[in-house]
């Protein structure tokens, strides 16, 4: 009597997916959305107030005035430099949040940027005013606190943004 061999070849499908993890607007992200969204109002607080004071005659005369006690020429410009980087830095902030909510790959990036050119906008500004004698003799080290905590934060941030299973997931997958 013969034998017959029946062989079934089932062929299994090897799923190589990799379990998506955590991904979304979530987790630490949280806190990024609280950072922009106070970062715009404060840049719009602070437009308002070095706007209002380079069209207040008296404040901007007594201190681009060469005959004012408080002229240094330095005063123009770091008011001009301290109100189109308020403008950058918000309309950028802006730009983030939308290129945030449309979950777009170019996010990261964009963040990275904006954590280097906000301590660094502070960086420049400082050192413009502390050339101002009337500055320098007010200065206490609370700037220089103030130009310290930034830096490191941004440190923190890039490095997450960098290294996040939760950014790749959402932003560049």
């Amino acid at each position: 009597m013969g034998s017959v061999v029946v062989e079934t070849n089932i062929i299994e499908e090897k799923k190589d997916y990799k379990p998506l993890g955590v991904s979304g607007l979530g987790g630490w992200l949280i806190l990024v959305q609280i950072g922009l969204y106070g970062t715009i109002v404060i840049q719009i607080m602070q437009f308002f107030q070095n706007t209002s004071m380079m069209f207040d005659t008296e404040v901007w005369t007594a201190l681009t005035s060469n005959e004012s006690e408080f002229y240094h020429p330095l005063w123009g410009a770091t008011v001009v430099f301290e109100i189109v980087f308020t403008l950058a830095i918000l309309l950028f902030s802006v730009y983030i949040l939308i290129n945030f909510y449309g979950k777009k790959s170019i996010l990261p990036r964009l963040l990275i940027i904006f954590y280097v050119l906000v301590p660094l906008v502070g960086i420049i500004d400082y050192v413009l005013l502390i050339q101002i004698p009337l500055i320098r003799e007010l200065e206490t080290g609370k700037s220089l606190r103030n130009i310290i905590r930034p830096v490191m934060t941004s440190a923190i941030w890039i490095a997450y943004f960098i290294k996040s299973e939760r950014v790749k997931n959402t932003f560049i997958k």
